[in-house]
Formats: C-alpha cells, sequence, structure tokens
C-alpha cells in the first residue's frame, strides 16, 4: 500500500519520533494494532469513567444546545491528565450517513483511538436554542461556546492543557480553521489540528453569506491559517482532489509542521456501504485497522512527545 505520508516533515517531531520506542508514562496508541474500534453507546447520567453522555453548558440551561463528553475507562478524578480531542461534526448528509449531529460524531473517537477525553461540540442555532446540523448557525455563538467551554472542560476533567487537538469531518474539517482559528483567542486553545474531507479556503460554498465569492472567503481563510503558528497540523483527505496541499504551500513560508495524507477509504473498508460507513465521505476511518490508522496513530504519539 502506498501512502503519500511525510510523517517525520518537521524537525521537532522527528527528534519527538526517536524517544517513542522509550516513552515511558503518558497514554500511547498501539499504533499496530489490529483491533477494530467499537462506539459508546450514548447514555445518560453523569460523567464517568468508560462513559458517552451529554452536557449542557450553564449558559445554555432550558435549551437544546448540548455537547457530547467521553471519558476513557482509565481515567480517575485527579488522576494522570490524559490528552483531549474536542471535534466539529460533518453537515447533515443523508447520502454519506452523517446526521450533523454532536451525538452522531465518530472521527475523534477513531483518531484516539478511545484513549483520549473526547468532546463533540455543538454548533448553536440562531435564536440559541438548538444544536445546528448544517454550517454554523450563529457563527458568534458558536465560537464564544468554544471560547469558554474547551477551558472549562479541560480543567473539570483534568485533561493535559498541553495535549489539546481540534479534528473535524467534512463541515467540521473546514470549521477547524473557520472556528477554530478564527480570532487570536479562540486560536490559542489548540495543540495540534486534525482535517479530514475538505478544508477552509479551498473551494467556493454556495447558499452561504461566508463562503463565497472564492476570492474573499479565501482572502479569510488565508488569515485565519496564519494564526497556527507552527503547530502539528494533520491534513486527511479521501484523495486529493480540492488541491489542500498545492493551497497550504502556496500560503505559508513553511510547512514543516504538516502531515498531508491522500488516502483511499475505499481501500480501508472494502466496499459501501459497510456496517460502519454508508459511503467512502466518512469520518469512521480510523475504526478499521489500516496502514493509515497505523500511520495516524504514530502521528498522535509523536504530537504527545512533544508535548511533555
Amino acid at each position: 500500500m502506498k501512502c503519500n505520508w511525510n510523517l517525520l516533515c518537521f524537525p521537532a517531531v522527528l527528534a519527538a519520533w526517536s524517544s517513542l520506542s522509550i516513552a515511558e508514562g503518558g497514554v500511547r496508541l498501539d499504533a499496530a494494532s489490529q483491533e477494530t474500534l467499537t462506539a459508546p453507546v450514548l447514555s445518560k447520567g453523569k460523567p464517568a469513567a468508560g462513559k458517552f453522555v451529554t452536557l449542557t453548558a450553564q449558559e445554555y440551561v432550558g435549551t437544546e444546545v448540548f455537547h457530547t463528553l467521553y471519558l476513557p475507562g482509565n481515567w480517575k478524578k485527579g488522576g494522570e491528565r490524559l490528552p483531549i480531542i474536542f471535534e466539529y461534526t460533518g453537515n447533515y448528509f443523508p447520502k454519506s450517513g452523517s446526521t450533523g449531529e454532536v451525538e452522531g460524531a465518530g472521527l475523534g473517537y477513531g483518531l484516539s483511538g478511545g484513549q483520549y477525553i473526547w468532546v463533540s461540540l455543538p454548533y448553536i442555532s440562531e435564536g440559541g436554542r438548538d444544536n445546528q446540523v448544517t454550517w454554523w448557525g450563529d457563527e458568534a455563538a458558536t465560537i464564544a461556546y468554544a471560547k469558554v467551554n474547551v477551558p472549562r472542560i479541560i480543567e473539570e476533567y483534568g485533561a493535559n492543557p498541553n495535549a489539546v487537538f481540534l479534528c473535524g469531518f467534512s463541515r467540521g474539517a473546514i470549521g477547524v480553521n473557520y472556528l477554530g482559528l478564527h480570532d487570536d483567542e479562540v486560536a490559542k486553545l489548540w495543540t495540534a489540528f486534525i482535517t479530514h474531507d475538505h478544508f477552509d479556503g479551498i473551494k467556493e460554498w454556495g447558499g452561504t453569506s461566508w463562503g463565497k465569492p472564492l476570492e474573499i472567503y479565501r482572502t479569510g481563510a488565508i488569515e485565519r491559517l496564519k494564526r497556527l503558528g507552527g503547530r502539528p497540523y494533520l491534513v486527511c483527505q479521501n484523495g486529493d482532489k480540492y488541491g489542500t496541499e498545492a493551497f497550504v504551500k502556496s500560503v505559508l513560508k513553511s510547512v514543516d509542521n504538516f502531515t498531508f495524507n491522500n488516502f483511499s477509504t475505499l481501500e480501508i473498508f472494502g466496499s459501501f456501504p459497510h456496517p460502519l460507513a454508508k459511503a467512502a465521505h466518512t469520518d469512521f476511518w480510523a475504526y478499521l485497522p489500516s496502514d493509515y490508522r497505523e500511520l495516524t496513530w504514530n502521528w498522535m504519539n509523536a504530537v504527545l512527545d512533544l508535548s511533555e
């Protein structure tokens, strides 16, 4: 299997990579694992080790706005500070099986092998009463939700503040930069970034006020990308049909902190529909063992080494 993958493209990760085999303590994903992951079942009640629950932030009590939280089985209050991965979901898109709902997220769990604290952040609807299943809803409220709740969640559940990943699929992949790098305040929340299928500033989005015309939209995307500041960034794409790598290289003076992973989900799943994925455009690819997941988990481990 050929992978278009430059895993050790930036010097800091190269230095960390040399220590992976002797690293002790902390969470390390078993990159060679042949396990097929099973998504946790959403349940009611208070957060606890091994539980996947919905939570309402105090600012939204009395509304239908909520985020989800998964605490790994080895989580302990006051225990080891575990890595944490925040996620933005894709749009409501039945053709691919994407519900647009926070509880339908899958990318963050797969990327972290179920070993990190995992949170699916909501997009807030206009009026602030519900979660938005297509695009950003109230853009300012959606960004404000992250600014308030990301630090709060890290503190409340004892996550490692130096190992804070932001990931997103499809709409969420665009949102990683569009929301997560929207301004300096929100941009500083994250340690590393992962997108899958789509990227901010690549193509025009008709029917939106923010995604067209392309020239104006792209100008904003370039400014957002510059807020990255050299932090590790993994771009995953089911084929590079949108030219993401070329775009990033045209914008930044150095892309040494970037890793571009162009692969085939058909190669991973074999055929569609699959019990885990309705179509090739899916955020559940890391649930199955593959060369791509192995490389991804090695990248995750290398980023964690940088956080220590």
